[in-house]
């Protein structure tokens, strides 16, 4: 018989402890027999170099161990918004998010953000309020955010006794236990009676806890109306499981993780109580790379096998690691697959369970599992590896879209390759991590989601690839176009011994509407231009659409009618009508009230009510327009639309003025006429800097 499996990432805010609660449990579990500290730099799961010095996570870390029978797969992630990605795949693959607060804090944008990303997931949600050992701590309060923001299904299973500093009571409503935790860091505990003065609260709390439960199963319901408000011990338990299951029940768990009050309990909890794979994966479906077609993995064949790769890691020494969860089938070192994202066959070699940067190898993956393989040959992120048998492309992860870009050039010539290949590894390691050359600007871009990951990003460059990059303010797209109409004749004529050149034109200019481009428009009439030499004038204009006329930025929405002409028998070609092209676009360009446009975001900025003065403020002071509010929980939700030009940088700011408790998302939105002022500035920068082409 197989072991039972729990597949669990722990999210939330920054600074809530989710790093110190994972310890805990791995120490509650046996895997270590000395809990470490982030201040020490010695925890399971903060153990790179990056995550040492910084005091906080950076990487999702798998820590795969045994307690009571059952295999635990628990994921950290980190809480900083610079690596929301590393969450998105943690839940993709778990079953159950344990999402911390920071019970002086109460819910954050970060508990919002992981409740909306494991909604998607459909992942059952374990509430945790952590540090109840801090002054002034209001549980009852953060019980009431957890209700307001998530709903009624949030249910507390446990409550302290003695909040506040010495804290070490829980109050266990399922157990109706008083749980009597020693200080003296082991975890372990006692049980006791509910102390007379809380066992009205007990009373009350289990009583909602049984309704909630009751509520999630018909039968359930019968038995509580029949035994006046009660159920069996079995049928409840049982219960607490299958309403966790079905995102019905939140149960609410209390600690404080520094001092190891509550830790073992609730990892006897999620043993005894967390879904496993089963209850998750009875129908997961994906689609037929062949036929296109949605296919179900119930009936794929016994011994066909499925698993989806859901982070890479490259490890010195050894190269890639793809971590992976078996969806489907046994997966054994040998074993041929295919990657369904390219066709090409892949063998597994050998298999890890990990606990940390501590590698054990395994002789086969289950259904439901989380491990690690080495020397995948063309896999990364989001691939599915399927068998030939039942060909099979699971759901991919949805990384957020980038909230920020800068651009780097080498501090040493001669470095393009090595820093085209080492971002392009960090890419496979981190998708939310972009990189972009873009040729218009003549730059390397990458875009991310906040400083603190492209910071990261350029220091690993230079340890693995042993190249320097400097992080530089990225060129803004502008484009360059029309408001008025302009009627110009041009006449190229040359005369330098031997074949001249001749070729005039004439042309009028018109602005198109926004998105429209670029149209040429031959009104030719008796021949005055022979259609040989017209396809010539068209070519000279194009020479010009890429680098305008104004400040030599790609002209957008113009239509050009080329309507007269004039050519000579002998010295007539096709240079001397394409330049004549090219200087009448430029002369009746610059006199059509040409303006330059420039990139407007749409940006949606959450933040606390308290943030939002100084939020408006800034915004405002950004030359942006706000286009609405919303209210979410006890946040507040901005939208706006925000000039590219303003919005390098955004990410510190809107944290420096939240204090770290806000966050946005952005994307490009339109073109618009920059100001006046504004276009000047960057039309003398480029004059002077000769980047305006003369004739």
């Amino acid at each position: 018989m197989s072991t039972p499996i729990r597949n669990l990432a722990i999210a939330g805010h920054a600074g809530c402890g989710k790093t110190t609660l994972a310890e805990g449990i791995a120490f509650a579990a046996g895997v270590t027999n000395r809990r470490g500290t982030i201040l020490e730099g010695n925890t399971l799961s903060d153990y790179h170099p990056d995550e040492i010095s910084r005091k906080h996570s950076i990487n999702t870390t798998l820590l795969s161990f045994t307690n009571q029978n059952t295999k635990l797969n628990l994921l950290d992630t980190p809480g900083y918004a610079d690596f929301t990605g590393e969450v998105r795949a943690a839940l993709h693959v778990a079953d159950t998010a344990l999402i911390m607060i920071n019970a002086p804090a109460g819910v954050e944008i970060g508990t919002d953000q992981v409740w909306d990303y494991s909604t998607f997931d459909q992942n059952s949600v374990i509430f945790i309020v952590n540090k109840i050992d801090a002054p002034a701590v209001h549980f009852d309060t953060v019980v009431e955010e957890l209700k307001s923001h998530f709903g009624h299904e949030a249910a507390v299973v446990q409550f302290p006794y003695n909040a506040g500093p010495g804290f070490n009571k829980i109050v266990d409503v399922m157990k109706m236990k008083l749980l009597n935790f020693k200080t003296d860091g082991s975890g372990t505990y006692t049980e006791e009676d509910i102390p007379a003065d809380v066992s009205e609260k007990a009373d009350a709390l289990h009583k909602e806890l049984v309704e909630i439960v009751a509520e999630s199963d018909d039968n359930l319901m019968e038995e509580f109306f029949a035994n006046d408000g009660k159920l069996d011990e079995s049928h409840f338990s049982g219960g607490i499981h299958e309403s966790l299951a079905h995102r019905k029940l939140f149960p609410i768990l209390c600690t404080a993780a520094e001092p190891n009050i509550g830790t073992r309990r609730i990892l006897e909890f999620i043993v005894t109580n967390a879904p496993a794979p089963d209850d998750h994966m009875a129908d997961v479906h994906g689609i037929n790379p062949e036929t296109k077609q949605e296919v179900s993995l119930n009936k794929a064949p016994k011994d066909a096998t499925t698993l989806f790769v859901f982070k890479t890691v490259s490890e010195a020494h050894l190269g890639d690691l793809s971590f992976f969860r078996v969806f489907h089938g046994e997966l054994k070192p040998g074993l041929d697959l295919v990657n369904e994202a390219n066709n090409r066959p892949e063998r597994i070699a050998q298999i890890f369970s990990m606990c940390g940067k501590t590698r054990k190898e395994m002789p086969t993956a289950g259904i439901g599992d989380i491990a690690a393989a080495v020397k995948l040959k063309d896999t990364h992120t989001n691939n599915t590896l399927s068998s030939k048998s039942f060909p099979v492309v699971l759901k991919p992860i949805e990384f957020p879209e980038p909230v920020i870009a800068s651009a780097v050039r080498a501090k040493n010539k001669g470095d393009e390759e090595k820093i085209a290949i080492g971002l392009h590894a960090l890419h496979e390691e981190d998708p939310t991590f972009v990189v972009i050359h873009d040729p218009e600007l003549n730059q390397i871009l990458i875009q991310g989601q906040g400083e603190l990951q492209l910071d990261i990003i350029v220091k690993r460059l230079k340890e693995r690839y042993k190249v320097d990059v400097e992080i530089i303010e990225p060129r803004i797209p502008f484009r360059e176009t029309i408001r008025g109409n302009a009627d110009t004749r041009y006449r190229h004529k040359k005369q330098s011994g031997g074949a001249g050149q001749f070729g005039e034109v004439a042309i009028k200019l018109a602005p198109k509407k926004r998105g429209e481009g670029y149209q040429f428009v031959d009104a030719i009439v008796g021949g005055v231009v022979s259609n040989k030499h017209i396809p010539a004038v068209d070519k000279g204009i194009h020479e010009f659409l890429g680098h305008g006329p104004l400040a030599g930025y790609p002209v957008v929405d113009v239509q050009v009618t080329l309507y007269d002409g004039k050519e000579h028998p002998v010295d007539s070609n096709e240079n001397a009508f394409k330049t004549a092209g090219k200087m009448a676009f430029k002369e009746g360009f610059l006199a059509a009230k040409p303006v330059l446009l420039e990139p407007i975001f749409s940006i949606e900025v959450t933040v606390p009510g308290e943030y939002m003065g100084d939020v408006l403020g800034d915004i405002s002071s950004r030359r942006g327009k706000v286009q609405g509010m919303d209210t979410k929980g006890s946040f507040e939700v901005i939208k706006a639309l925000v000039p590219l030009a303003e919005l390098h940088h955004y990410s510190s700011r809107l944290r420096s003025l939240t204090q770290g408790k806000g966050s946005h998302r952005q994307r490009f939105d339109h073109y618009e006429d920059a100001p006046k002022e504004f276009a000047d500035k960057i039309i003398a920068t480029h004059a002077k800097a000769g980047v305006v082409e003369e004739e």
